[in-house]
């Protein structure tokens, strides 16, 4: 007797292809670990230290399934000076984790046989949520044009039918580093209201962005009436990725199911994560954007390298940490990021992972030091010639 799933959606859930690649490097010392999306500093000491001091204090018991009161409306302010908007805290919703945050607003409006419109590539776990629950994806493709990647909002809203009940966005983008211009949201809303449709932006890269402060975003753009679900989280911006601590920005008649979802799922998240994440709001900018320049800087190092590479093709990322590239004459990306692994001892991520339309490309994340990155490309440099 063979014991597996009894959903069919759960039984054809393929396995992450960097979790695949990363495992066969179990044990192995000598690999430049590039192919997770993560910073590779810790999460500040001002930010763990509120972490201990809640810790110390007692602040070990059930919390509020919407999130502790104080984090919801520092969240609001945080939104507000950034946006110059009016979110109040019946706005927002603390989860445990960017990707709750997105299960949990699948959940509220995505039904069995609905479809769910997305660009792609993307981070796996978006398509493969909706998936789970019996949704159709449908997958547009970011072509790269110009140098840098771009969104046909025509195909994107071709691609849209009668079953469609949300379309989902991720930008900034990863992989590819994509960023919608504030036109280009204002269309999109304009058809999500015309047809009736749920607009979920998952804006987690909001604040590692290139040319300006902080990414446009569709929150300066909603009105009280907008079907919108704005997923955000602490990992990116203020190296909290371990932490898991994410949340939501929703019509203020959503929260009341949001808050049901959420008792369903994770019930409360831990006091002390909750006052590490306020003192990451109220404290966290200078962070911010000292690792912008870091990440800016790792940018520029990147693109001089690739750029003495004539096979190696590099649209330029507006926003995120990293670098979506193409090699000449390589179609099967997991077979090169083997092969990348095992010549050159540095893990990358394939493109495949991310979608049909990120095969043939590889992800480098450079939220790194620069010394580890030039140790990275020169060993990379021979197979990439």
């Amino acid at each position: 007797m063979v014991v597996q799933a009894n959903r069919p959606a759960v039984r054809t859930l393929q396995p992450s292809l960097i979790r695949k690649l990363s495992n066969t490097a179990i044990g192995r010392t000598d690999v430049i670990p590039l192919w997770f999306g993560e910073p590779d500093k810790p999460t500040p000491a001002f930010i763990r230290q509120a972490a201990k001091d809640a810790i110390d204090e007692g602040q070990t018991f059930y919390q509020p399934n919407l999130g502790i009161m104080e984090l919801r409306a520092a969240l609001a302010s945080y939104t507000n000076e950034l946006y110059r908007t009016a979110i109040t805290v019946d706005n927002v919703a603390v989860t445990p984790s960017g990707m709750s945050a997105l299960a949990v607003a699948l959940q509220t409006v995505v039904a069995e046989g609905d479809s769910l419109v997305i660009a792609s590539p993307v981070w796996p776990n978006l398509p493969s949520t909706a998936e789970i629950l019996g949704a159709e994806v449908r997958r547009v493709p970011l072509r790269p044009r110009g140098g840098t990647w771009r969104l046909d909002l025509d195909e994107l809203f071709a691609a849209c039918g009668a079953n469609t009940s949300a379309l989902m966005l991720n930008s900034p983008n990863n992989p590819t580093g994509w960023m919608l211009s504030d036109d280009e949201q204002r269309t999109i809303l304009d058809f999500c209201r015309e047809r009736d449709v749920w607009l979920i932006s998952d804006e987690v890269y909001n604040r590692i962005v290139y040319d300006r402060d902080c990414a446009p975003s569709f929150v300066d753009k909603i009105n009280d009436h907008d079907k919108y679900l704005i997923v955000n989280s602490f990992s990116k911006s203020w190296a909290m990725t371990g932490w898991r601590l994410g949340w939501l920005l929703a019509p203020k008649p959503l929260i009341s199911s949001l808050e049901m979802i959420s008792e369903f799922n994770f019930s409360s998240i831990f006091a002390p994560t909750q006052m590490a994440g306020i003192t990451a709001l109220q404290q966290g900018e200078t962070f911010i954007r000292e690792s912008r320049e870091r990440y800016r800087r790792a940018l520029a190092l990147i693109e001089r390298a690739f750029a003495e590479l004539p096979r190696v093709s590099f649209p330029r990322p507006h926003a995120a940490f990293y670098a979506f590239f193409a090699v000449e004459g390589v179609s099967d990306s997991y077979a090169f990021a083997e092969q990348v692994l095992r010549q050159c001892g540095v893990g990358l991520a394939p493109g495949a992972a991310f979608g049909p339309h990120g095969e043939g490309y590889l992800r480098l994340c450079f939220a790194a030091d620069a010394p580890l990155l030039q140790r990275a490309l020169q060993q990379m440099s021979p197979l990439l010639q």
